[in-house]
């Protein structure tokens, strides 16, 4: 038998010793992710105990989701602390369509909270922040946040950054700021859901700029800045969604020149930069011109509800915060003070790291699954973009009868005929032996022929 716990140094009933035990083997490395474990009767022989505690210890394990069954295999460490989801709307079995980080146990979000949070409550306790908090985040947290920023962008500063519950409430409260009910604002002609929902309820005009498979043409883009004289430029330049395009540092120069050119805003949706740190964001180049906007929300976990934004001076600052606190009030001040607490510690590194190595690992299973269809992805990307054969109109509703979901092309078209393709979230799987079924039944439906039947 490859493992066997040892509980007698631990306190509490049996059971929970034999979960605590399963834990901190996995937090140390002597468990690792897929590894199989010993049945039951054969561990209750090894620790001289009943049948029924050993049945209770793997019951209460599968449900902390550190371990997992496979029919007619066994039991087996967990592959992620991801429980699966128990209000996915009928008939999804599988949800591929929101793109979401996965959560490999190596990121040990669930030690790393409780763990951060009796750091909290040690230091000046939780009922702290359960208050009102400044709009924008502390000083000393924006100090926190802008050090860290700064290995990105030279130019954050504590007085140029404020803290957001997530990036859509940025994007949402920007163009509230920057732009009136009528105005242009260019946009890739493929983009994010979000802005797109943000710009019609405000009145705000998006128009598409032709991009191809590196990101948006800069040609195009100075044509449509002359067209349009647009109030800002919204851009995803590292890891688009929904294309995964990252822009070469060739374009991002011509883009940068072009904003400035032009005399306009660029606001950078960095959400996925933390990812692929090699691409520095464009705001780089021109900081007196740029909002830069940056979430955990795709690298650690969407739920924190914490985003950075760092503004092109202190006087835009002061701006967004009067927006901020008029239309939230103020970022959620447990899951600040938690952040603030992983980024001084290194945990935040850390856990980005273990994602980040999980994401290429699910990239790596999709190259080999998608071999001969037509995609675009990024090693540390958490989706993929998947041309679907013409003439099948069918695929999506064909992929959700067998129970699949991943988004159409027209959820992202700004204007004009949207894709034939969609994006597939490679993240949202609770593990690989989800994914690669999710994978299967993808492949399955691409292959299926058109359907000709003749209705008589």
């Amino acid at each position: 038998m490859d493992w066997t716990p040892t509980i007698s140094e631990l306190s509490g009933p049996r059971y929970q010793r034999i979960v605590d035990a399963m834990e901190a083997d996995i937090a140390a490395g002597r468990l690792v992710r897929g590894q199989q474990l010993p049945t039951q009767r054969a561990l209750a022989k090894a620790l001289g105990i009943d049948l029924t505690t050993v049945t209770r210890a793997y019951t209460e394990a599968r449900r902390r989701g550190i371990m997992e069954a496979r029919v007619g295999q066994g039991s087996f460490v967990s592959e992620t602390s991801a429980r699966r989801a128990v209000d996915l709307p009928h008939p999804v079995a599988i949800d591929l369509s929101m793109n979401v980080p996965p959560h490999p146990l190596e990121a040990q979000l669930d030690e790393r909270i409780i763990a951060g949070m009796e750091a909290i409550r040690a230091q000046s306790g939780l009922t702290a922040y359960l208050n009102y908090q400044p709009p924008g985040g502390s000083t000393h947290e924006r100090e926190v946040a802008a050090r860290w920023m700064r290995a990105r962008v030279a130019h954050a500063q504590a007085d140029k950054l404020l803290i957001f519950p997530g990036a859509q409430t940025i994007l949402f409260n920007l163009l509230a700021h920057l732009a009136r009910p009528g105005d242009v604002v260019l946009t890739e002609a493929l983009t994010f859901p979000g802005i797109k929902a943000a710009a019609a309820r405000l009145g705000v005009k998006l128009v598409g700029v032709a991009m191809d498979d590196g990101g948006i043409l800069p040609d195009a883009l100075a044509k449509a800045c002359r067209a349009h004289r647009p109030r800002a430029v919204y851009l995803i330049p590292t890891l688009h969604n929904p294309t995964t395009a990252t822009l070469s540092a060739e374009r991002r120069s011509a883009v940068a020149k072009i904003i400035r050119d032009a005399d306009t805003t660029l606001i950078e949706d960095d959400a996925y930069g933390l990812l692929e740190r090699s691409a520095s964001p464009i705001a780089s180049l021109i900081p007196e011109r740029t909002y830069l906007a940056t979430t955990l929300s795709k690298c650690i976990a969407p739920a924190l509800r914490v985003a950075y934004l760092v503004t092109p001076d202190s006087s835009a600052q002061r701006d967004m915060r009067t927006y901020l606190q008029a239309t939230v009030q103020m970022p959620p001040p447990l899951m600040v003070a938690l952040v603030t607490h992983w980024i001084e510690s290194g945990i935040a590194d850390r856990i980005i790291a273990a994602i980040r190595s999980e994401a290429v690992g699910r990239q790596q299973l999709a190259q080999r699954t998608l071999r001969g269809f037509q995609f675009l992805a990024r090693p540390a990307a958490h989706h993929l973009w998947l041309r679907l054969p013409e003439g099948r109109p069918d695929i999506a509703a064909h992929l959700l009868r067998n129970g699949l979901a991943v988004v159409a092309g027209d959820a992202f078209t700004v204007d004009g005929a949207p894709p034939h393709a969609a994006r597939v979230s490679l993240g949202a799987a609770r593990n690989r032996s989800e994914l690669a079924e999710a994978l299967r039944i993808l492949v399955g439906a691409l292959q299926k022929p058109a359907d000709t039947r003749q209705i008589v």
